[in-house]
């Protein structure tokens, strides 16, 4: 009777979170979906089932693909700059070359932007990118290159990228933060071997840095990309999704066709999109950690 006990326990104390994630995670994954299959909107209560036609409608609407392009785009950019960015950034202060004090300045001020409410940055943000008195440039015409300023949020060309410019901003000293306590996992005696050898510092940010973090590295990235396909509060701070729809990503037009449109069954089936995108970047992840 006792056996039988001690192999129940061990579900006894995994039973609690799964039955959390039942309801707050795998059950409103699966009524979305549900909806997604039906024409419906918060004003009409009345149901109808459309199988596969919101998605039908979804892939040919010229809009998904503006913002799927976008959040691609947010992503390659976010991979580079939060995580091999931030990899360099974090292995500089971590090898000690600045004093304490300007190493703590720096660690500090990298992280700072991490802590701000979005709504701030973005905010802050809009009054840097103000045309002809914001900080960018006012520093174009004091330099002398007046001629490289732009409407940055108000031109279809700029606006996406200066949106993604703030993102790294804020973000990249808070990957900074992680990648510097997993540099610091890594035994220090490896690094004075390889210093006794008479190795330099990019040879040991090579041969003991990065195969340390390796396993860091990949978990950030999955992280990153994460946040990429499902930003949304900074793009509606600061565009709403403009000009023209060209800033729009997939959060934006799923929140637009939900709470501007009433279009929920589309909406729906956008946010089934992100998760199906969030799903198979997860499942890579599993299987390069497998791997390793």
């Amino acid at each position: 009777m006792s056996s039988r006990i001690h192999r129940i326990v061990p579900y006894l104390f995994v039973l609690p979170p799964l039955i959390l994630l039942a309801v707050f995670v795998y059950g409103p994954a699966f009524e979305n979906v549900i909806f997604s299959l039906h024409s419906w909107s918060s004003i009409n209560p009345d149901w109808e089932f459309v199988g596969l036609r919101n998605y039908r409608q979804l892939f040919a609407n010229p809009v998904f693909w503006v913002s799927l392009s976008n959040n691609t785009l947010y992503a390659v950019i976010s991979v580079i700059v939060q995580v091999f960015v931030a990899l360099g950034i974090a292995a500089v202060l971590s090898a000690g070359i600045f004093r304490p004090r300007l190493n703590t300045f720096f660690r500090t001020s990298v992280f700072l932007p991490a802590i701000l409410p979005v709504t701030v940055v973005g905010l802050l943000w809009q009054l840097i990118y103000q045309p002809s008195i914001g900080l960018i440039d006012q520093f174009l015409f004091s330099t002398g290159l007046g001629n490289l300023s732009r409407v940055w949020l108000g031109e279809e060309q700029t606006a996406i990228y200066a949106i993604i410019l703030v993102s790294q901003w804020q973000w990249t000293g808070y990957m900074v933060a992680l990648f510097m306590v997993a540099i610091a996992a890594i035994p220090t005696d490896l690094y004075e071997a390889l210093e006794m050898e008479g190795a330099t510092r990019i040879q040991q940010f090579r041969y003991v840095t990065l195969p340390g973090v390796r396993e860091s590295t990949l978990i950030f990235t999955v992280i990153t990309i994460f946040g990429a396909f499902k930003v949304f509060d900074i793009v509606w701070v600061m565009t709403a999704g403009g000009p023209n729809r060209a800033s729009e990503v997939l959060g934006t037009h799923m929140y637009r066709s939900a709470f501007r449109d009433d279009v929920v069954g589309y909406s729906s089936a956008v946010a089934t999109v992100i998760f199906v995108i969030t799903i198979c970047v997860g499942i890579v992840q599993l299987m390069l950690q497998r791997d390793e």
